[in-house]
């Protein structure tokens, strides 16, 4: 087996995952699985660049990744940097803090490839599970840019939207509790960019809605009633249209303080869970998804599997 470790940088969160995974056959054991809320892209919306403290906040957990890194013997390692580097106009400062720190250089990535790594690491654990019909939808809701993937076996078509949970709050800067109008306005963001999916990427033909990443995996432990986050309960748990409705209205209706206190939360998504609980709600609203499945297993696996591949060519 190969010992990779595979580290994804986006808006809100940069996470590290180390793994033995076998070439030939795509099995994949965990050795380490973290996350660190830093909010690279702090800011981006508005001024274009990355804010000086959001990149040492940044930089500080690349040193404590370096070390754990170190640590397990790691053989092969690749960073791959999502949305928020994506939009900076000074991301040569950020590719070079990384490099030095860890000695690899970050990918910055399109978003069509960060969507074929989210479905390679969300679905390649589904194909044994009969009751999950395909086509698969994989979507991906970050803190920049939300990521739509329409495949079986493999990606068949992908887009990438700017509807992530931090772009929605700092645009609409929704109060605690949200008024009907912050509501509205994120909304209609997020269905003019479906309006956009849907030219590319057939979002109602999907029988299986596969969810990724923080909104949805914190509004799935909300709906099981889960006293702290326990991700083992919450992979591949089922989650009905309704509960999203109702844990959605409850954070959008919640003060500051309320949704802090709320177990399974981090406490880096206390302001921004709102809006990501809204976009994930309205897009199952648009594709009449009765449910959605949600998935610990994500971008970052897609990205362990890629490293395992590229060693065995």
């Amino acid at each position: 087996m190969t010992r990779v470790a595979a580290i994804d940088c986006g808006t809100n969160s940069i996470r590290l995952l180390i793994a033995d995974v076998e070439p030939a056959t795509g099995r994949l054991v965990d050795l380490d699985r973290r996350m660190t809320i830093v909010r690279l892209g702090q800011g981006v919306d508005r001024t274009g660049r990355l804010a000086p403290d959001a990149l040492e906040r940044t930089f500080a957990a690349c040193r404590e990744y370096a070390a754990a890194i170190k640590e397990h013997g790691v053989q092969r390692v690749r960073f791959v940097a999502t949305s928020a580097s994506r939009d900076a106009e000074n991301r040569d400062e950020f590719v070079g803090g990384v490099l030095d720190i860890l000695g690899v250089e970050p990918e910055v990535i399109s978003g069509d490839q960060e969507a074929e790594f989210s479905f390679t690491g969300a679905t390649n654990s589904l194909t044994t599970r009969p009751d999950l019909a395909k086509p698969y939808l994989v979507v991906d809701i970050g803190g920049g840019s939300t990521e739509f993937v329409d495949g079986e076996e493999h990606a068949r078509a992908a887009l990438s939207v700017d509807i992530g949970c931090v772009r929605m709050t700092e645009r609409h800067t929704p109060s605690s509790p949200a008024t009907a109008e912050q509501i509205a306005a994120i909304t209609s963001d997020v269905e003019a960019a479906l309006d956009t999916v849907e030219k590319t990427v057939p979002i109602r033909q999907a029988h299986t809605l596969v969810g990724l990443a923080g909104s949805v995996t914190t509004v799935a432990g909300i709906a099981l009633g889960l006293d702290e986050y326990d991700s083992q309960a919450i992979h591949h748990s089922r989650i009905s249209y309704e509960q999203v409705e109702e844990v959605t209205t409850m954070l959008l209706d919640s003060t500051h303080d309320e949704r802090a206190a709320i177990g399974v939360m981090h406490p880096g998504r206390v302001d921004v869970i709102g809006a990501g609980a809204l976009v994930l709600l309205t897009i199952m609203r648009r594709i009449g998804a009765r449910e959605v499945v949600v998935s610990e297993h994500d971008i970052l696996d897609g990205i362990a599997y890629s490293i395992a591949a590229e060693g065995a060519a």
